[in-house]
């Protein structure tokens, strides 16, 4: 996985400049930890001060990497699922709203599938909390969930 650009305090739109620079912070440090290779590769602490302990991730049952991710293991976890399925996902737009503690990022994403090669560009509506300058929660919504699962099938060749 890649991410090909981040945002930086002037994309966010903020009442609450807490929110906006957790979430600009732990974007840049996501895109450091994927450039320096990744899970299974880049130590995951530097993004872990963006997260609450007890961070919880919530992915959509239709997704490869379905479930609820909780804490930091369940967080590193998820990246390593991530990786699996994606060769790339570059985060190509990002818009922030940020009011108090909760925040609406929507991201622009154009991925490859690992297992088919087929590329997608899609957007990502999550919602975030974030308590006491950490982020608490995370609520990914995908606009076409059958269409990123259909991408990343293998299909058994015809015979």
């Amino acid at each position: 996985m890649t991410t090909s650009s981040t945002p930086d305090a002037t994309d966010a739109t903020a009442d609450s400049p807490d929110s906006a620079a957790v979430l600009t912070g732990m974007y840049a440090a996501e895109a450091a930890y994927l450039a320096a290779g990744g899970p299974g590769r880049a130590s995951f602490a530097p993004l872990a001060p963006y997260f609450a302990p007890d961070v919880v991730l919530h992915q959509a049952d239709a997704l490869p990497y379905a479930g609820t991710w909780r804490g930091h293991a369940g967080l590193e976890r998820f990246f390593l699922a991530m990786s699996r399925v994606w060769e790339s996902f570059d985060m190509t737009e990002q818009e922030f709203l940020a009011t108090g503690a909760t925040a609406v990022v929507l991201t622009r994403v154009r991925a490859r599938a690992r297992a088919t090669g087929r590329e997608l560009t899609f957007p990502i509506l999550q919602t975030i909390t974030v308590r006491d300058g950490r982020i608490a929660e995370v609520r990914p919504f995908y606009w076409d969930t059958a269409a990123i699962a259909d991408a990343c099938a293998v299909r058994p060749a015809a015979g």
